[in-house]
């Protein structure tokens, strides 16, 4: 099983957990390409942020859906600077709480906590799914966020259903320094320098349209993304694809929407697809 993926370059545009992700193709003899497509800020004014912490703690939610990972632990760094996070902690122990996905439900974890359900699909489609099926009315409910995302959809649902949704947004993007990479990236696509590309997150695919656009590289994107095997970890980014206008590859198998996965389904189809470049 070891170096299945030698001799082939793969981009991959991670953020948060790039190292893990490169460090998990490299083990496979993989040549990672690394292009940073924003980089994750607090958000600019902690006002809103702390006044949602002491609300959850003056007040305890009945639930508590949390969408990502990093949300989480950006609301628990502040909650620490601030001294509040055992007091935080322990007014959660008391709340259901729902993720979208296993990154939300690590996060948890790595309190003591635990969630009560996660969703079978990791989208804001499954999330409204899953509360779809239970009754909100009159429950307090808080909701973290992430940037670049109308979350509209979602708070109409929840809000329909009856809860009093209390939402908070604990981080940014910062994207324009990383348009330079992301220009570079286009390029190797466009000239056959790249074997696959691994989007793992659909802000991925908003940031290489918003950057080629920005840039005049719209059509060697395109062009890129024609001889370039797409890998998509699972459905949000397939469908962010599909908007685009853009093809998915290789998704994992069998609902795993994993990096593992991920990884073993792109070595199955460069073997099938693509000869081999390095020795």
């Amino acid at each position: 099983m070891a170096e299945r993926l030698n001799g082939y370059r793969i981009l991959i545009l991670e953020t948060r957990e790039e190292a893990q992700f490169s460090k998990l193709l490299a083990e496979q003899g993989a040549e990672v390409v690394q292009c940073p497509m924003f980089t994750i800020q607090d958000a600019p004014d902690p006002a809103p942020v702390e006044a949602w912490i002491r609300r959850a703690i003056d007040r305890p939610l009945d639930d508590l859906v949390l969408m990502t990972g990093e949300g989480l632990r950006r609301i628990m760094e502040l909650a620490r600077a601030r001294g509040l996070d055992r007091a935080f902690v322990a007014a959660l122990a008391g709340s259901r709480k729902f993720t979208r996905g296993p990154k939300p439900g690590k996060a948890l974890r790595e309190v003591g906590l635990e969630p009560q359900q996660t969703t079978e699909k990791p989208t804001t489609e499954g999330v409204i799914e899953m509360l779809g099926k239970l009754d909100l009315k009159g429950r307090r409910l808080g909701l973290q966020l992430y940037p670049d995302k109308d979350h509209g959809a979602l708070i109409g649902a929840l809000a329909a259903q009856g809860a009093e949704v209390d939402a908070v947004l604990p981080y940014a993007y910062d994207s324009k320094a990383a348009d330079a990479n992301i220009v570079t990236a286009i390029d190797d696509m466009a000239a056959g320098r790249i074997d696959a590309v691994a989007l793992t997150n659909l802000g991925q695919v908003r940031r290489l349209i918003e950057a080629a656009k920005a840039h005049g590289s719209e059509a060697k994107l395109r062009a890129g993304f024609d001889r370039t095997l797409i890998a998509s970890v699972g459905p949000a980014v397939s469908g962010e694809l599909a908007a685009h206008g853009l093809r998915t590859d290789v998704s994992p198998a069998e609902d795993a929407y994993f990096m593992r996965p991920l990884i073993s389904a792109m070595a199955v189809a460069l073997a099938e697809k693509l000869p081999r470049q390095g020795t």
